[in-house]
């Protein structure tokens, strides 16, 4: 009980990853799966990115509110970011450093994604927040620390959404900018708790940028 979510299963698609030049690892939301969040794959379509997709126990990666007190979400919230970091050290493996590999996640996942970087700062490919927010009742700056180096940071979410409350978005986005990420943050009036085409399209850039763009480091290893 001390990691629910280890063992559980991670679905793949895109360029296999020993053969990737960037990867993206996606965290489903509440009551979907791996295989939900890894439909993005195909709309997002770089080539020479692995896509990386953990499955939650349950199909939920903490069972309460992502504002309610952490402890309440435990061990489960813990397990999560672990799993999180699970999926860096396959990437690591496969010869994929963190500043080429995007984490990012819709609902849930989108809480996980920013929740994970803010703890774990470095130079990342991309971080990803479609429709969520950094966890607890309040933003505890304790868990935080600066780092994040330039990393991308792009976070979407409707101005209504029912489960995020917008607030929490624009706190989140100027967190992250205050630890060092690169923000780029988009509200859209009216829209229901889904993703929308500006945010692929938007993703998308990303991916290109740390996929295409930029030079296979000389001598990479690869399994």
């Amino acid at each position: 009980m001390n990691d629910p979510h280890a063992g559980q299963p991670v679905l793949a698609a895109g360029t296999p990853l020993g053969e990737a030049r960037a990867a993206m690892i996606l965290i489903h939301g509440r009551g979907a799966g791996a295989e939900d969040i890894l439909g993005l794959a195909e709309p997002l379509g770089v080539d020479g990115v692995a896509y990386l997709a953990p499955e939650a126990a349950g199909r939920s990666w903490y069972p309460q509110s992502f504002l309610v007190p952490l402890e309440q979400n435990e061990p489960w919230l813990t397990s999560a970011l672990a799993t999180i970091g699970r999926m860096f050290s396959l990437a690591a493996e496969a010869g994929i450093p963190p500043e080429r590999v995007a984490v990012g996640g819709f609902s849930q996942g989108a809480c996980l994604a920013l929740e994970y970087a803010a703890r774990n700062p470095q130079r990342y490919g991309a971080v990803v927040a479609l429709s969520g927010g950094l966890t607890g009742p309040e933003i505890e700056w304790e868990r935080y620390r600066s780092g994040l180096d330039g990393s991308p940071v792009f976070v979407g979410c409707s101005d209504i959404d029912f489960y995020i409350p917008v607030e929490r978005v624009h706190t989140s986005a100027a967190v992250m900018r205050e630890l060092g990420g690169e923000v780029v943050k988009r509200i859209y009036p009216g829209m229901g708790h889904i993703v929308n085409q500006d945010e692929i399209d938007h993703v998308t850039a990303l991916l290109h940028q740390i996929a295409v763009e930029r030079p296979v480091e000389a001598g990479r290893h690869r399994r």
